[in-house]
């Protein structure tokens, strides 16, 4: 468990360990009664895991130590609007409230592309807001992948 609670700066702060890593800069942390329980960044290259996402590893740590695939009442904060595949494991978890920071529009699943909480198979869909730490986090991104090309 984390002191101090600012999610997003704990997701951006994750986002930047991740960038350390050679992983896509993304970060993510899950507030459960008020505390930050989880928080991760990409490990997708570290884990040769290609689910091994910001939010899947959050998700997966919480849900394991509560002893459940449902995670009522969580919150979740990532600095970029999660994938398609993110945004069905939020569902199924039962995330109370998705806070991301940059949009997404060519990978992301929630506010972009296939838009997974409006569909009408989607199970349960959070409250989200979008736009929480932007603008660090865009800076992020735009950084690593400047310095890829």
């Amino acid at each position: 468990m984390t002191t101090g609670f600012d999610p997003m700066g704990a997701a951006l702060d994750e986002a930047r360990r991740a960038m350390a890593r050679g992983e896509v800069p993304i970060g993510a942390a899950l507030v459960l009664d008020g505390a930050i329980v989880a928080r991760d960044g990409n490990r997708t290259i570290e884990l040769d895991d290609p689910t091994a996402h910001a939010e899947i590893l959050v998700i997966r740590a919480v849900a394991r130590s509560i002893g459940s695939q449902r995670l009522v009442g969580a919150d979740l904060y990532v600095t970029l609007e999660p994938c398609a595949m993110c945004a069905g494991a939020i569902s199924f978890a039962r995330i109370r409230r998705l806070y991301f920071g940059a949009a997404d529009a060519k990978s992301g699943g929630v506010e972009h592309g296939p838009r997974f909480f409006a569909q009408s198979t989607c199970h349960h869909a959070p409250e989200v807001y979008g736009g929480l730490g932007e603008s660090e986090a865009s800076a992020l991104l735009k950084g690593f992948f400047a310095d890829r090309r």
